[in-house]
C-alpha cells in the first residue's frame, strides 16, 4: 500500500507509522534522540514528515536489525548531516558486531551440545528409575560446571513484531 502524502509536502505521523511498520509513539522516540529532524507542524499541531523520512525510518529500523543501538545509529546520522560520512565507522563497528554474534553462536553451539548431553542422561535415568521415586535431575546438574559459563543475559535476541496492527 503507497502511504498518502499530505499536499506536496510529506507524511502525517500515523501515514509515516503505517508505511514503516511502526508505532507513531517510535516515530515521536526517534525524533527526541535526535534521529529524525522535527517534523514541519500544521495548524492543527499535526506532525508532518519530510518526504524522505520514511527511507529515514527503515533504515533505522535496519540497522538495529542488525545490531547496532540507537545512540549509534544517532552519532552516524548526525555525522551524516554534517557532511561526514561514516561509512568506516559503521563498517568497523558491523564487523566488530558479526565477530560478536560469531562468538555467542559458538557459545550457544557449545551449551547446546552439552545441554543434549544432559538430557539424554536425565532419560537414562529416569529409565532405570521405579516410577514415583526421585531422580534427582536437578541435583545431577551440579556435575556440569561448564554449564555456569553462559550468560544468557549477554545474548540478545531480536524478535519481529508485525507491522499489521491488530484491532482493540
Amino acid at each position: 500500500m503507497a502511504a498518502k502524502k499530505t499536499p506536496a509536502t510529506g507524511m502525517r505521523s500515523g501515514q509515516l507509522a503505517e508505511a514503516a511498520g511502526v508505532s507513531p509513539d517510535t516515530l515521536r522516540h526517534y525524533e527526541r534522540a535526535g534521529l529524525l529532524p522535527a517534523p514541519r507542524r500544521l495548524g492543527n499541531g499535526y506532525r508532518v514528515y519530510a518526504p524522505d523520512t520514511l527511507l529515514t525510518v527503515r533504515l533505522i529500523q535496519r540497522a538495529l536489525a542488525i545490531g547496532f543501538t540507537l545512540a549509534e545509529i544517532g552519532v552516524f546520522l548526525k555525522e551524516r548531516r554534517s557532511g561526514s560520512p561514516p561509512c568506516k565507522r559503521v563498517h568497523a563497528l558491523a564487523a566488530q558486531r558479526l565477530a560478536d554474534t560469531e562468538r555467542r553462536i559458538d557459545s550457544l553451539t557449545r551449551f547446546r551440545d552439552e545441554f543434549r548431553e544432559i538430557l539424554q542422561q536425565w532419560s537414562e535415568r529416569l529409565a532405570g528409575n521405579p516410577e514415583g521415586s526421585a531422580a534427582r535431575l536437578l541435583e545431577s546438574l551440579t556435575s556440569h560446571p561448564q554449564l555456569t559459563t553462559i550468560d544468557f543475559h549477554e545474548h540478545r535476541f531480536i524478535h519481529k513484531r508485525s507491522s499489521k496492527r491488530r484491532p482493540l
